[in-house]
């Protein structure tokens, strides 16, 4: 579907000046009220080109005595001081104290797919200017906010959203991403109550408890949703707050806990985006729109491309007993089975021989490789495999040169007893010296080793958060710069060695959001790599983030962190989701698992470009004892593939049908395997069982059962 008209508009609603942003099947009418406020007068399906008074506005009602309030009016921005008593987007206190804010429309300027909507308080001296980026293609809006000082006196900035997101009354229920370590993205879905649910983290990172990604839907309607993902790394907040007539309220930004931002006059700041947007087709639909809008926009162009690698990582199999000998035994295993990446994990560099000493040294252990790590990298390059390295370049262990050097590179407080985490501490990030100092290691460690990838990983929350070394006005921005700072270390990495590809990792699946996936490639999911509970933990990560960024590793069983005991095969039909890895003690693997991880690892490669790039749809989510199905559809609809898992069965079920979804109807497809030829219309009307071949070999079950299914095009002659 192309659009009829420009992505944006200048309009009229109700009266007001107003903008029409439209996408390729989403719309966001925005008009200015006379006493400041900016409505959020639609947002939803896309009503067409003809102006804002043709999408039917209405006024919002309150009683006469408070008809000048903004209760359940839905807006696009709030500030406390505004004629409202909902959560406000943006808190400024001026020296005497003051906290009120009146804001004014001064400006707009209209620029390609760029709105920017300027307003004022002439009394403080602030400019607030709202960006919104519209991506046509993908069914995006972007938005992020700037403040600035033209006063003659600092202010300070209390709190800031990216954005806020206005809904009319209804009754709307919410789906967000919850969990533990172990136990990532758990797909939690809930009717919002009145008042106000908070999702947030004040750990220093995305977090594993959550992570900042929402999507809301009116309770009882089975499709629309409004969805939004904040591309920051650090503490973050999202408030859903139901207002008293069922209006929903959304404000979402940089956490405001134990933050703020001193603003000397001439001085600006600048939120962290918001990526938004409005599917039709529930929270699938929703899916697919920010996966597009990961491939093209956000992940690094430099890869874009080129399909992640499958990769060997050797923690699994060796812990900290890092030894250059074995080291190649496995990098020859490997680059057999197909490996096309060898990663070295914890464990290279000296004293490292358990986690209480070396981070932060980054020195390659004498003991370890005798004739330097250019010994194993020379031969993982000549087994045909990229070579890459695991690092934790914002930590330090006190036992360290690093720190015995630096003692006050560390984030801390003068009077307060660091709270050590995995034997270690944080670096802040928010120090010129800091970023200097890891950054010019990093690069000599890069540059002598031919190193292709990262494994940049950050195992512990932050505590003790403190900056003595600063003026007393810029302590609070410290939660803020240490973000920043770390973002400014990575993207210099990338431009320094452009061929460089990094994995973020955050003690598996901590720190995954559309900011770190800006300067990363990958992302770890879970330490926890049992694929019964990596189903759930997936479709949970999926809903929010592109499969070609999701790293499934393939462990030994029993599983390391669970127990359980699952075939080879479904292990391999798991982590083939997203970016292949395999992890564990493969020189312990028999030959006949050898050859037939071998064949595995050559049908991911087959079908990679369909499940990395194409249309994912989950057509029945995980449960414990139902079949699971997940579908790839490549972007020319040229091909289909079809993942069905089992996990466990149930004596006497018969076999359930499973429809497929997004192919062309008139086309023929034909199964890889068999043949079988039908028609895109038969494969989504009346599906393919979901029933597996009974188990032929002793001991078998119906349990762990796992299966692909390859659907290709078919030139119709004659």
């Amino acid at each position: 579907m192309s659009l009829d008209g420009p992505a944006i508009t200048r309009t009229t609603c109700a009266g007001r000046p107003a903008w029409l942003l439209r996408t390729e099947g989403h719309a966001m009418l925005l008009s200015a009220a006379d006493d400041g406020a900016l409505v959020l007068d639609h947002w939803g399906g896309d009503g067409g080109p003809l102006g804002g008074d043709s999408y039917l506005p209405h006024t919002p009602w309150n009683r006469p005595s408070q008809a000048h309030f903004l209760d359940g009016v839905p807006l696009a921005h709030s500030v406390h001081g505004d004629r409202s008593f909902k959560e406000p987007g943006l808190v400024v206190v001026r020296e005497d104290g003051s906290s009120v804010t009146r804001l004014s429309m001064r400006e707009d300027h209209v620029e390609d797919d760029v709105l920017r909507l300027v307003l004022d308080d002439p009394a403080s001296g602030l400019v607030v200017e709202h960006r919104f980026t519209v991506s046509v293609r993908h069914g995006i809006v972007v938005r992020d906010v700037q403040v600035e000082n033209r006063g003659v006196v600092p202010l300070r900035v209390e709190r800031i959203a990216s954005a806020v997101l206005g809904l009319p009354p209804a009754r709307y229920e919410s789906w967000t991403l919850h969990g533990r370590w172990g136990d990532e993205y758990r797909l939690t879905r809930r009717d919002l109550p009145p008042g106000k649910v908070v999702l947030d983290s004040r750990r220093g990172f995305t977090s594993h408890e959550a992570n900042p990604w929402f999507a809301v839907g009116r309770v009882g309607e089975h499709g629309p949703v409004w969805f939004g993902a904040l591309a920051w790394s650090g503490n973050w907040s999202i408030v859903l707050e139901t207002e008293r007539n069922e209006a929903l309220h959304v404000v979402a930004g940089v956490n405001p806990f134990d933050s703020a931002w001193h603003l000397e006059p001439g001085e600006t700041f600048r939120t962290p985006p918001l990526v938004c947007g409005y599917a039709e087709d529930g929270l699938d639909g929703a899916a697919r729109l920010l996966h597009r809008y990961q491939r093209d926009r956000v992940l690094p162009a430099r890869h874009r491309d080129t399909p992640p690698p499958v990769h060997y990582n050797t923690w699994l199999a060796t812990s900290f007993d890092v030894e250059v000998g074995h080291q190649v035994e496995l990098a020859t295993r490997a680059a057999e089975l197909g490996v096309e990446l060898f990663v070295v994990d914890d464990g290279w560099f000296t004293a490292r021989t358990s986690d209480h000493a070396g981070l932060g040294d980054w020195v390659v252990d004498p003991a370890k490789f005798p004739r330097g790590l250019g010994e194993l990298v020379d031969a993982v390059h000549r087994l045909g495999m990229g070579f890459g390295i695991w690092l934790e370049p914002e930590m330090v262990n006190p036992d360290s040169d690093l720190h015995r050097a630096h003692p006050d590179w560390v984030l801390h407080l003068p009077d307060r007893e660091t709270t050590l985490s995995r034997n270690q501490l944080v670096l802040n990030f928010a120090r010129e010296d800091v970023r200097e100092g890891v950054f010019t290691r990093l690069r000599a460690l890069l540059a002598e080793h031919r190193v292709d990838f990262v494994k940049w990983d950050h195992n512990r929350p932050y505590t003790e958060v403190g900056w003595p070394q600063a003026p007393r006005e810029r302590r609070r921005e410290v939660w803020v710069r240490h973000v920043r700072g770390v973002y400014e270390v990575m993207a210099r990495l990338r431009a320094e060695f452009p061929d460089l590809m990094i994995e973020t990792c955050a003690g598996g699946g901590g720190r995954a959001d559309l900011g770190i996936l800006g300067l990363a490639d990958l992302a770890q999911v879970s330490d926890n790599t049992d694929p019964s509970d990596r189903l759930r933990i997936q479709h949970g990560f999926s809903r929010a983030y592109a499969p070609r960024a999701m790293v499934g590793w393939v462990a030994d069983a029993p599983e390391p962190t669970t127990g359980r005991t699952s075939p080879l095969e479904f292990r391999f039909h798991v982590a083939m989701q997203g970016v292949l890895g395999i992890s564990g003690d493969i020189l312990s693997w028999s030959a006949e698992e050898r050859t037939r991880a071998a064949g595995l690892i050559a049908e991911y490669k087959r079908v990679r470009p369909t499940t990395q790039d194409g249309d994912q749809h989950w057509l029945v989510p995980p449960t414990a004892d139902e079949p699971c199905a997940v579908q790839y559809v490549s972007r020319d609809r040229q091909e289909t593939v079809l993942f069905v898992y089992q996990v466990r069965g149930v004596a006497g079920e018969g076999p359930r049908r499973i429809r497929l979804r997004g192919l062309e109807p008139g086309r023929r497809y034909r199964r890889s395997g068999d043949g079988l030829v039908t028609t895109g219309a038969a494969l989504m009307a009346a599906g393919v069982p979901s029933a597996f071949p009974p188990p032929v070999a002793p001991g078998h079950t119906e349990d762990w059962r796992s299966r692909i299914e390859v659907w290709q095009a078919v030139e119709v002659t004659g």
